[in-house]
């Protein structure tokens, strides 16, 4: 597959496929890459700053990100638009450039998704537990997209979309997040998972 070009948005933090992230956009190369996006029905990529800070500055992003679809958005003080957006698909960042406002725009090759797996039998733990937590952090949401912190459909059937879940909420670096972003085997991401569960006695 042929290389895409594509908007970059640096922060300190790691977007999965499948994973919802809410934004405060205020800075100008950031509200006109957004409102192009919304114009053009078109992704964005999120990728871990490396170097640097989110405003201010260029900052240096890590090789490989996801690439973000904007799902709703209001203005409710001005000069600051928020966004709900999802995260889709990986790639690897293969070269960068500035735009005249200061926006970084990448090069970038799509990375292969694997295959649903289903859950292995010895990391259903990570499954119930991944229940009780949309329970309790959607259970009052209903219906509506824009108040859920877990996409629908829930795929609590398959490895990676419960491993990713799970990693977005634990505790741990971005860097670690980063390097299970990489990985991209869902079954490895789900053993790791479970091994940091049972080493802090979350799951038996």
């Amino acid at each position: 597959m042929s290389p895409s070009t594509l908007p970059l948005f640096p922060l300190s933090t790691v977007l999965f496929p499948g994973g919802v992230l809410p934004l405060r956009v205020f800075e100008t190369r950031y509200m006109d890459m957004v409102r192009r996006a919304m114009k053009d029905k078109s992704p964005f990529g999120v990728v871990l700053i490396r170097a640097g800070k989110e405003v201010g500055a260029p900052a240096v992003p890590e090789s490989v990100g996801c690439s973000a679809r904007i799902t709703g958005w209001d203005m409710s003080e001005p000069g600051i638009l928020n966004i709900s957006t999802f995260g889709e698909r990986r790639f690897r960042v293969e070269g960068t450039s500035r735009a005249a406002d200061g926006l970084l725009v990448g090069v970038v090759s799509w990375l292969d998704e694997p295959a649903a797996q289903p859950v292995p039998k010895e990391l259903a733990e990570c499954v119930n537990l991944l229940k009780r937590v949309i329970q309790d952090v959607d259970g009052d949401a209903g219906d509506d997209p824009g108040a859920q912190r877990f996409a629908q459909p829930h795929r609590l059937d398959d490895a990676g979309w419960v491993a990713q879940r799970l990693i977005e909420i634990l505790p741990v670096p971005n860097q670690a997040k980063q390097k299970l972003l990489e990985l991209g085997d869902p079954k490895s991401q789900l053993e790791i998972v479970h091994t940091f569960l049972k080493q802090r006695k979350v799951v038996g």
